[in-house]
């Protein structure tokens, strides 16, 4: 008789930023990944800070043509909602409110934050606000119907080093940039959005390392 054998799911953590066209499209792929596998692998994001201090003054005229950019990872399978900047809006100073709004979701609960998560992305890359702005988080925090008493976790000093730590950790691992993944428990990252089937052969690859083999019959 075989006896099943109940592993806890592959953990797999990635280091994100919200400003970041690529993260975009590593969270599509990811997360369709972890739909498909199911219990057998789990996300954990973290904070990377490409723009950690604020550049206020950023000329929009050369935003606008950066954000053209876009466009390649649009192009992609497996892609983000893309739209290069239009309108007025000033761009994003830097990356850590985004990272606090997401912080302070996560306390709410997982849900929360997969939906802050995925929301902040879109609100960006496919809406072209800025999701540096308060007015702009408080906004997003409304439209997903978060409590609103929550919301204020952002100022938490807790949370700001809890950014700093996991933004430091990545460096520590030896990632140059963002998305870069790894298993929890291995410190060495994969750099780069990669195509989805190439995910999937990584999970299935470790997935196969560490099922259980079936004892011999007596």
């Amino acid at each position: 008789m075989t006896r099943m054998h109940s592993l806890p799911p592959l953990r797999f953590l990635i280091y994100s930023d919200y400003l970041c066209p690529w993260c975009y499209n590593a969270s599509v792929r990811w997360e369709k990944l972890e739909l498909e596998f199911e219990s057998r692998i789990e996300l954990e994001w973290r904070s990377f800070l490409l723009r950690p201090q604020p550049e206020p003054g950023r000329s929009l005229e050369k935003f606008r043509n950066y954000t053209k950019s876009w466009r390649r990872p649009a192009a992609e399978e497996d892609s983000g909602e893309f739209q290069p900047w239009e309108g007025d809006t000033d761009p994003p100073t830097h990356s850590v409110p985004a990272h606090l709004a997401a912080k302070a979701a996560a306390s709410v609960g997982p849900d929360a934050f997969r939906r802050m998560h995925r929301r902040l992305l879109r609100a960006y890359f496919g809406e072209n606000r800025n999701i540096s702005e308060r007015a702009t988080l408080e906004a997003l925090w409304t439209e997903l119907e978060l409590p609103k008493e929550a919301f204020a976790r952002m100022d938490d000093p807790e949370l700001s080093r809890l950014v700093l730590d996991e933004h430091n950790e990545a460096l520590n691992c030896g990632a140059t940039g963002v998305p870069a993944v790894r298993l929890d428990g291995i410190e060495a990252v994969v750099t780069g959005a990669q195509p989805t089937a190439t995910c999937r052969r990584w999970v299935e690859r470790m997935l196969e390392r560490r099922a259980p083999e079936a004892p011999a019959a007596s």
